[in-house]
């Protein structure tokens, strides 16, 4: 299993993650990270659950595929993505996205390019439980926009 992506069922430690990510490594000067949770609300409609679903392997190689992106476009020296799958419930802790560099332009950068990229293009297939019953999720226009602004097409990838 590669260190710097994990899809997984069970919580992570937020500082336990991070303390991994720079261990021993004083070249680091900056971390950002990025934590995502699951709400109980989405498009005006309540939501008791959130269903996540992936293909093993792909999901994995997919988000690997970015992180290289990442390190190609930013002064990077660590990466972590960690991405839960099954069914969340609101407050859950859904993703986890956390990198590492000399200062803290880069690490911002990489960090809000990374989360763009999974919002848009990870594949991941989410549905969600309503008062009116299931219904599966898409990415957003605005997600699809961000996602632009670094030159990333969300339909071509």
């Amino acid at each position: 299993m590669s260190a710097r992506v994990r899809i997984q069922t069970e919580d992570f430690d937020l500082s336990t993650e991070v303390a991994q990510l720079r261990a021993q490594d004083r070249r680091v000067g900056a971390v950002c990270s990025f934590v995502g949770t699951v709400r109980d609300r989405n498009d005006g409609q309540d939501v008791s659950t959130l269903e996540l679903e992936h293909y093993p392997g792909m999901t994995e190689k997919s988000i690997e595929a970015m992180i290289d992106q990442a390190f190609e476009r930013f002064d990077l020296y660590g990466a972590r993505v960690i991405h839960r799958v099954g069914l969340l419930q609101p407050l859950d802790q859904i993703v986890f996205v956390a990198v590492t560099s000399a200062h803290r332009g880069e690490s911002f950068k990489a960090c809000e390019f990374l989360m763009d990229y999974l919002k848009t293009q990870a594949p991941f297939w989410k549905k969600e439980q309503t008062p009116e019953g299931a219904r599966w999720v898409d990415a957003r226009v605005s997600d699809d926009a961000a996602l632009a602004r670094w030159g990333i097409d969300a339909k071509n990838g």
